[in-house]
């Protein structure tokens, strides 16, 4: 697995603009080709433009694994549409009040730490569409539990402030070894700054080796 410094608009919170699983990665529609051939290249996927709410903040308005893609409940028909027949994967909308599907679900395609702000409707959708057990927890004193882990099928990335118990429980529920990382020269909000798959990552440009 090799890791790769990369900016989105001369931004190093590249996570809150990209969201990819092992065969594709959501880029804002209108990103630079070259940005995108060097994310695609990076991770061995395929690029798909792509919009919510016309926003091209696409990594707090999406969840997504290899079996299917949750976004948030203000993405437009046309978007769902684009999205699903690009990748060729149930695109849904989630159920739920809150908009910020991405802050809310960390997924790898066997489990979903979910935030206890979601109902049981919105847990059960979360089963459903991406083809996981799930559950609801907090990630220390936080809810936004997507912002807090990148999980992949691989490993995981969890919010560095855990110990060493809540690291190993997160690990055994996705079925990998999960690690307390941060980005950025120190961000803890882990999402903001990687986006991964199974073959590789790609982190913000001010990630240091620590």
């Amino acid at each position: 697995m090799g890791l790769h410094l990369v900016d989105i608009y001369r931004s190093p919170n590249i996570g809150v603009y990209l969201k990819a699983n092992d065969r594709f990665i959501l880029v804002p529609k209108g990103l630079a080709e070259t940005k995108s051939d060097k994310l695609s290249s990076s991770l061995e996927v395929t690029a798909v433009p792509a919009s919510v709410a016309e926003s091209r903040l696409l990594g707090p308005l999406v969840s997504m694994n290899n079996n299917g893609i949750l976004v948030s409940r203000l993405a437009e028909s046309t978007e769902v549409s684009e999205i699903a027949r690009a990748t060729g994967l149930n695109v849904a909308r989630l159920n739920s009040k809150f908009t910020a599907v991405g802050n809310l679900v960390a997924a790898n395609d066997r489990f979903a730490v979910v935030s206890p702000l979601l109902d049981s409707i919105a847990i059960s959708q979360v089963k459903d569409v991406l083809g996981t057990e799930a559950e609801a927890m907090p990630i220390g004193e936080y809810t936004q539990v997507g912002s807090l882990i990148v999980a992949t099928d691989r490993g995981a990335a969890v919010y560095p402030g855990l110990g060493d118990t809540d690291v190993d429980r997160i690990g055994r529920l996705y079925g990998v070894e999960a690690a307390p990382t941060s980005v950025n020269r120190g961000v803890p909000y882990v999402a903001s700054g990687v986006v991964a798959n199974s073959k590789n990552a790609v982190v913000g440009s001010q990630t240091t080796g620590p």
